[in-house]
């Protein structure tokens, strides 16, 4: 399996896990063997209920038995899509009440993107130092770890970096700035947290020059943080909101949401201003939806700042640095990268699986599925400490 695995399915590192995945059930697992792995990856902070919640399993069944594909997006008006938008926007401010569904988080950007280009007629883009918004053309464009960008170029014209949590560099943002793009935690840096008051500072400087403020909230979303958007412990509204990952428990999702109004530039000059075969899927907004109601009714976006308080008292080593990240959205940053890739690697003989971060190296994620269990937790950080007494 792993051959074939390794020969007919285009790879992106020379070295993947390799795991052969037979099942997967809850906070865990199963290989071929049937050995189970307490999984505090959840798909990179996309299973958020955990795998195969009862009610997102059922709303799929259901709704694949009625019909699944049927036209392109923004034709027909489809009753799942139609509905997760409803619901989602009610949780929404006002500001934000017009969903556009696309396939996934990257895609979304692209949208945001083209969508804040149409509103202010402008075409410079500004982003952050050390950012990731996805690995299309555009969203790479506007990510901010130029090694992964250069084999790649020319990208996209008109894009300014500046220091994430930096005030002074937001005089950069100008008459000339189409929008601001950022991640309210930024993912692949670190879980770098917007310090106090700096995602108003922001949005006050977009305001101030007419440039559209754009959240990326594609891996803080869905109640990882404690709140169901991230930008909402600030209490500070984006012109468009980016979402995706945690969306549908695993099955492949993503949006922007904006004004009415705002959207409306995406449907003339030229008509299809965005356009998406699969988009708005029935099967995935049913999902989507099946997963919105859970998390709202469990409870799941309160117990993930309590269990967030757990894992910090629980996880003191030498070799721990620091903890960073909000609710369910931590990185464990250690002493050096050495140690974390041999705690990733020699944790998976132990039944747990955890991941890297995209540019801290240091670093070990802590992005279970918001129902894991205070025992399942504990098993976790027992494992970790032990594995780090040994290394």
């Amino acid at each position: 399996m792993l051959e074939d695995f390794k020969k007919h399915q285009a790879q992106t590192t020379p070295n993947p896990l390799g795991l052969h995945i037979s099942k997967a059930q809850g906070s865990y697992i199963y290989d071929a063997s049937d050995k189970a792995y307490l999984d505090l990856v959840a798909g990179v902070s996309a299973c958020t209920l955990g795998h195969c919640h009862p009610k997102v399993v059922e709303a799929i069944q259901r709704q694949a038995e009625s019909y699944m594909h049927v036209m392109v997006y923004g034709e027909f008006a489809l009753e799942p899509a139609v509905n997760y938008s409803k619901v989602l926007t009610s949780y929404l401010p006002p500001s934000l009440q017009s969903v556009y569904l696309v396939n996934s988080g990257t895609e979304a950007v692209e949208g945001s993107i083209k969508l804040a280009k149409r509103i202010t007629g402008r075409y410079e883009l500004v982003s952050m130092r050390s950012s990731y918004h996805g690995n299309t053309m555009g969203s790479m464009s506007v990510s901010g770890m130029a090694h992964q960008k250069d084999a790649f170029r020319p990208l996209m014209p008109g894009v300014r970096f500046i220091r994430f949590n930096h005030v002074e560099d937001l005089e950069q943002i100008t008459e000339r700035t189409a929008a601001v793009i950022l991640e309210t935690i930024q993912g692949g840096a670190g879980f770098i947290l917007p310090n106090p008051g700096y995602l108003q500072a922001v949005r006050e400087r977009c305001s101030a020059v007419g440039a559209q403020l754009v959240f990326d909230e594609i891996q803080p979303g869905f109640g990882r943080t404690g709140r169901l958007f991230a930008f909402m412990h600030d209490e500070v509204v984006p012109d468009i909101l980016v979402i995706g990952k945690g969306m549908a428990s695993g099955l492949p999702c993503g949006a922007f949401v904006a004004s009415g109004e705002k959207m409306k530039e995406l449907q003339s000059n030229p008509k299809l201003g965005h356009i998406t075969t699969f988009g708005g899927n029935p099967v995935v907004a049913a999902a989507s939806l099946a997963t919105l109601q859970a998390l709202m009714a469990e409870g799941l976006m309160e117990q993930a700042l309590e269990k967030e308080v757990y894992l910090r008292d629980r996880l003191q080593h030498a070799s721990i640095l620091e903890v960073r990240g909000k609710g369910l959205m931590l990185a464990v940053i250690l002493k050096d990268k050495d140690t974390a890739n041999s705690l990733i690697l020699r944790s998976m003989n132990l039944g747990l699986l955890s991941f890297w971060l995209l540019f801290e190296p240091r670093a070990f994620r802590l992005t279970p599925p918001l129902t894991i269990s205070f025992e399942e937790l504990k098993f976790a950080c027992d494992t970790i400490l032990t594995l780090l007494d040994e290394i």
